[in-house]
C-alpha cells in the first residue's frame, strides 16, 4: 500500500509539515539523507553566522506580534518551541538552529528516517489498491528501499551550487566547499564571483588578512535596505563596501567573468567592465571562489515525472499552493516555493515559507480530505468587517512576513453575510473563490501588507524623495509597509484602498485608518441585509 504522503528532506519546511500531518493522525513519512534534522545548518553559512534576526526583546507580550521580529522559529502548538528560547545573540549561531531543530523534531515526534539518500522518483497510474484515478510515486533510496506514495512532497531545499557558464570555472574554489580558514589567505589577491550575500560573507570574513579583495558581478549591487528583500546584499554583510570607497585595497567590480585560466603565478581571469563599454581587463588572482547562488537537483526524477523549472532552472514551477505545475500530486515546500516570487518577497527564508507551508497543509487537508479552509462568521456589519481587517493587520505575523504574497479574504455570501478567511496565497484566491472552496461569495476583498509601488527605486533615506502631496503621506503612494485592501466582485477588481502607513506600525487610528476602510467597505459591499450597519 502506498503512504498518503511521503516528505523527502528533514529541514524546517519538512519538519513544520510533518508535525502538521503528526497532529492530523496522518498516514506519511520523512525520507532525510542526513543522520540528523536540519544537516544544511551544519554547514551553512560556511562562516556561520545566520542572517535571520532573533529578536529576544520585542517589548511586545503576544506570540503573534513577537513572532514579526522572530525570523527561526518554526510554526507549533507548543509554546516552547521557538527559536528565541535558545540565546540571544541577534545574528545568532548557525550552530543554533542545528540543536533547535534537532528538538523540534523530537518535541513533536516527527517521524523521520534518518540516513536515508533519495536516489531515484518514478510515478505511475496506481497500485490498484484502491488509489482510484491517483498516480503513485515510487522512491528509491541509495541502498535499494523502495517506498510507495500518493503525494510527494519535496523539502530539500537547493543543494547544487548554481555556477556560471564560464571556461576554466571549475578551477575556481566553490563556496560549498572552500576552506574558509582566513589565515590561508594571507596576503593573497583573491576574487570573488558573486555579489549576493554569501560572496560579501566571504569577503567580509578575508579583510583582515588578504591582501586585495575584488568581488565581482553584472548589473547593479542590489542592497535590502532599498529593495525590501532580504536575500540582497544585508547592512550584517556589507563592511566590504566601505573598504572599496574609502580605498582600503577592496574594490566592487561591475562586470562579468569571461574566463578562469590557471597559469604559473596563480590565475588569469579576463573581466568585461560593463561601466566602460565591455572593456576587458586581465587581473591576475592567487584564489577564485564562486559564490553564485544554488539550484534545486532534479536529477532524482526519471522521465515520468520531471517537474517544469523557472528562473533559469533553479525553482519548481509550482501554482499557488505548491503543487507542480505538470506533475500532479508532487508538491514542494521550503525555500522551493521561492519560484514565482523569486527576489520579491521572503518565501525563499524561513520567516517566510513557514506561512507558506502552513497554507500548503490547509490546502491539502481541503483537497484531499475534505476539511474547508478555516474560515470564521463576522455577522452582516460593516463594523464588524473594520474591526476584523485591523485586528488581523495590527497582529497577523504572516501578512508581515509574507507581504503581497498571503492575503486575508473578507467574504461577502448571497445573503450578504461576512465571513473571514486568514493567510491565503494571494494567487490562489481568483481560482480558489471561484470554485466556492470558502463557501458562496458574490464579492469579496483580499487585505495583504505591501510596500508601495516602486519603493526600491527610492532612496528610504532620501528625505527628498517621494511625500510630494497630502496623498502620498496618507499612504496612497506610501513607499513604507502598509495595509492595502482590493475588492472584487464577481471575481472582477473594483476597487484598492491603502491604509495610511504608520511608523509604529500600528493601523488603528479613528480618523485616519478606520473611519476611511469603514466607507470603502459599505461603499463597496452592496446592499446590506435588512437591520444591518
Amino acid at each position: 500500500m502506498a503512504h498518503d504522503y511521503l516528505i523527502i528532506g528533514a529541514g524546517p519546511a519538512g519538519l513544520q509539515l510533518a508535525a502538521s500531518l503528526e497532529r492530523d493522525g496522518a498516514d506519511y513519512v520523512v525520507l532525510e539523507r542526513g543522520s540528523g534534522p536540519g544537516t544544511f545548518f551544519a554547514r551553512f553559512p560556511r562562516h556561520r553566522r545566520l542572517i535571520s534576526i532573533n529578536k529576544v526583546h520585542t517589548g511586545y507580550d503576544d506570540p503573534e506580534l513577537r513572532l514579526r521580529m522572530d525570523w527561526n522559529s518554526l510554526l507549533s502548538d507548543d509554546p516552547e518551541l521557538l527559536f528565541t528560547r535558545y540565546g540571544r545573540r541577534y545574528f545568532p549561531p548557525a550552530d543554533d538552529m542545528v540543536r533547535y531543530l534537532s528538538d523540534y523534531a523530537a518535541r513533536t515526534g516527527v517521524r523521520v528516517r534518518y540516513d536515508t539518500a533519495v536516489e531515484r522518483i518514478s510515478r505511475d497510474d496506481g497500485d490498484g489498491a484502491g488509489d482510484g484515478d491517483e498516480s503513485v510515486f515510487t522512491v528509491t533510496d541509495r541502498t535499494g528501499n523502495t517506498w510507495r506514495t500518493r503525494r510527494l512532497v519535496v523539502a530539500t531545499g537547493v543543494p547544487l551550487p548554481n555556477l556560471p557558464s564560464v571556461p576554466g570555472i571549475e578551477l575556481a574554489e566553490r563556496y560549498d566547499t572552500f576552506d574558509p580558514d582566513p589565515q590561508s589567505f594571507t596576503d593573497q589577491r583573491v576574487l570573488v564571483i558573486g555579489r549576493g550575500n554569501s560572496a560579501f560573507e566571504t569577503a567580509d570574513s578575508l579583510m583582515e588578512t588578504a591582501a586585495v579583495i575584488h568581488v565581482i558581478g553584472s548589473g547593479s549591487l542590489r542592497l535590502a535596505w532599498r529593495s525590501h528583500y532580504v536575500g540582497h546584499l544585508r547592512a550584517v554583510n556589507n563592511n566590504f563596501l566601505d573598504s572599496y570607497q574609502l580605498k582600503s585595497q577592496n574594490a566592487v567590480l561591475d562586470g562579468r567573468v569571461l574566463a578562469v585560466r590557471e597559469e604559473e603565478d596563480g590565475f588569469r581571469v579576463p573581466v568585461a567592465f560593463e561601466r566602460v563599454e565591455e572593456v576587458v581587463k586581465d587581473l591576475r588572482y592567487d584564489r577564485v571562489i564562486v559564490a553564485t547562488g544554488f539550484r534545486m537537483d532534479v536529477s532524482v526524477f526519471d522521465d515520468t515525472c520531471v517537474p517544469d523549472l523557472i528562473v533559469d532552472g533553479r525553482f519548481p514551477a509550482l501554482t499557488p499552493v505548491g503543487e507542480s505545475v505538470n506533475v500532479p500530486g508532487l508538491y514542494f515546500a521550503g525555500t522551493l516555493m521561492q519560484g514565482a516570487d523569486f527576489k520579491k518577497a521572503t518565501t525563499g527564508f524561513i520567516h517566510g515559507f513557514r506561512y507558506s507551508v502552513r497554507a500548503l497543509h490547509r490546502a491539502l487537508r481541503q483537497r484531499h480530505h475534505g476539511e474547508p479552509w478555516p474560515t470564521r462568521d463576522l455577522g452582516d456589519t460593516v463594523e464588524a468587517a473594520v474591526d476584523a481587517v485591523v485586528s488581523r493587520v495590527n497582529r497577523s505575523s504572516a501578512l508581515w512576513q509574507q507581504f503581497g504574497v498571503l492575503g486575508d479574504l473578507l467574504l461577502v455570501g448571497p445573503d450578504g453575510a461576512l465571513r473571514y478567511a486568514e493567510e491565503v496565497p494571494v494567487r490562489h484566491v481568483p481560482g480558489a473563490v471561484r470554485a466556492g472552496d470558502f463557501g458562496a461569495a458574490d464579492a469579496h476583498a483580499v487585505i495583504t501588507l505591501e510596500y508601495g509601488a516602486d519603493h526600491d527605486r527610492v532612496d528610504p533615506f532620501d528625505v527628498t524623495a517621494g511625500r510630494t502631496s497630502q496623498q502620498d503621506v496618507r499612504g496612497l503612494d506610501g513607499r513604507y509597509l502598509h495595509p492595502v485592501v482590493r475588492w472584487y466582485r464577481a471575481g472582477a477588481f473594483v476597487a484598492e484602498h491603502h491604509l495610511t502607513e504608520n511608523l509604529e506600525n500600528e493601523w488603528d487610528s479613528e480618523e485616519i485608518h478606520r473611519a476611511p476602510l469603514r466607507a470603502f467597505l459599505a461603499a463597496h459591499r452592496g446592499p446590506a441585509p435588512a437591520g444591518a450597519a
